[in-house]
């Protein structure tokens, strides 16, 4: 059985919508998905109908945008509560920042050239709740700027890049104790991809084990070469951590990440969902799949 644990949709950065996206983890053989959309929980309701529909299960998550030190770490949350007030409030705040950088990016860009309005850059984030550079990428692309995603994040938006804007982040170890609260499971995600690894060594990562009781570490990942895969794998059989396996599925906007491209293990979600259940989360449509795994 095929269990891919870290999705997006349209609803962030992704460009399926939530239907669509389960709908292609249906076409790709994928039995359980986890909509891990950046910042926010809203395509969640049409992922769990869609999964009804089309058969498959739907584990609820969120992609945290988080710090440690000076790095960019991102942190998946599943089987949270939304509701939970401290995590909504601060991931409230995050779109928000999110969304007030755009002007000061298209300031920059309109002095290297590039004149988008913020209106471009909207149309092409749709119903998106949560906004990001991947939109703007969209619009230069729409523009006839850059050809795709790909180019205009290597000559422009990459961190530190000409038209880069920080954002506000939470401090990673606050955000798995909020993931916690909201009775969710806290996994780190493609932890070693770059740069990040300088931040999350194997000693940071124990910290974050033994002061926050950080639950897991995604291993398989398109951007771990095999290296990467075996030393975090001991690394997270040494510490404990329920180790998975996730596409990071974009859609058309990351290429070489189709739905199902990296799997988890039946034996990482059950343990997922123990702990979910433990704390009180939720199993989304999950739980009936459960005893077939």
């Amino acid at each position: 059985m095929r269990i891919d644990l870290h999705t997006h949709s349209n609803v962030s950065d992704g460009t399926d919508s939530p239907t669509m996206l389960v709908r292609r983890a249906q076409h790709n053989g994928v039995a359980v998905v986890a909509l891990c959309d950046h910042d926010c929980f809203d395509g969640l309701p049409e992922a769990e109908e869609a999964g009804r529909r089309f058969g498959v299960a739907v584990l609820p998550g969120i992609e945290i945008s988080t710090h440690s030190g000076d790095a960019q770490i991102h942190l998946l949350g599943y089987g949270c509560d939304p509701w939970v007030e401290p995590l909504r409030q601060e991931l409230s705040r995050m779109r928000v920042s999110r969304a007030m950088r755009v002007d000061d990016m298209l300031t920059k860009l309109d002095a290297l050239g590039m004149h988008l309005t913020e209106s471009e850059v909207f149309e092409q984030a749709g119903s998106a709740t949560t906004i990001g550079r991947p939109h703007i990428a969209d619009a230069l692309v729409a523009k006839g700027c850059v050809a795709d995603r790909d180019e205009a994040f290597a000559k422009y938006l990459y961190n530190g890049g000409p038209a880069y804007v920080e954002r506000e982040t939470l401090e990673l170890g606050h955000a798995i104790d909020l993931v916690h609260e909201a009775h969710g499971v806290a996994v780190l995600a493609h932890p070693w991809i770059r740069g990040a690894a300088d931040a999350m060594t194997p000693e940071a990562v124990s910290r974050l084990v033994h002061e926050h009781g950080l639950d897991g570490i995604e291993v398989d990942h398109p951007d771990h070469g095999q290296e990467t895969r075996r030393m975090l794998f001991d690394l997270g059989g040494r510490l404990g951590l329920i180790r998975t396996g996730s596409s990071d599925y974009h859609g058309t906007g990351k290429t070489g990440h189709d739905i199902g491209c990296e799997t988890s293990r039946p034996s990482a979600l059950h343990e997922i969902a123990a702990r979910i259940t433990a704390r009180g989360g939720s199993l989304g449509t999950v739980e009936p799949i459960l005893n077939r795994i």
